[in-house]
């Protein structure tokens, strides 16, 4: 499996499936999400709202997945991300099950490339560094059967070196 680390805009890769780094409404927001539903267009939106219909949203660590509308996508997976709380609250089990489910779901759809953002680096406030290390462990342990790539798209310039660092031996 091929795992490639950019520094850019999610909604600016092509890859089988784009994740969204959404909040529990699957509403849209501000930063990736906000990002990814502006540039998607009214069809996630749609999706998004009838999955919030059937199911009252997704809870923390969970997936679920939507059209891309106008990305360079199939599909949208959008997972819920913890925000921190000095890690009190589970918060890396959570964070690991977003990495997980979406592998998986993406696997379920028999996808072969996947594009991931920092999840929960931003507005939910967790480390970077250990959010790394959890995105390390849970992407390298992974056991992939379809799945060929994995871009880890950085926003930042500190998430993009430290993912480069980890992920140099990969």
């Amino acid at each position: 499996m091929k795992i490639e680390i950019i520094q850019g805009d999610i909604t600016q890769i092509e890859a089988d499936v784009i994740v969204n780094a959404a909040n529990t409404s699957l509403l849209g927001g501000g930063g990736v999400d906000g990002a990814i539903h502006r540039a998607g267009g009214p069809q996630i939106l749609d999706e998004c709202m009838a999955i919030r219909n059937r199911q009252g949203g997704c809870k923390v660590g969970e997936a679920v997945i939507t059209t891309a509308g106008n990305l360079n996508a199939r599909k949208v997976i959008h997972t819920v991300g913890p925000k921190w709380n000095n890690g009190n609250s589970n918060e890396a089990e959570l964070l690991r099950n977003c990495y997980l489910n979406c592998l998986e779901l993406a696997e379920s759809f028999n996808f072969t490339s996947i594009a991931f953002p920092n999840i929960s680096t931003g507005i939910y406030g967790y480390p970077k560094e250990a959010a790394a290390q959890i995105a390390y462990e849970a992407i390298t342990g992974f056991k992939a059967q379809e799945l060929e790539s994995i871009i880890l798209v950085c926003y930042d310039e500190e998430n993009y070196l430290l993912y480069t660092e980890l992920f140099k031996h990969k």
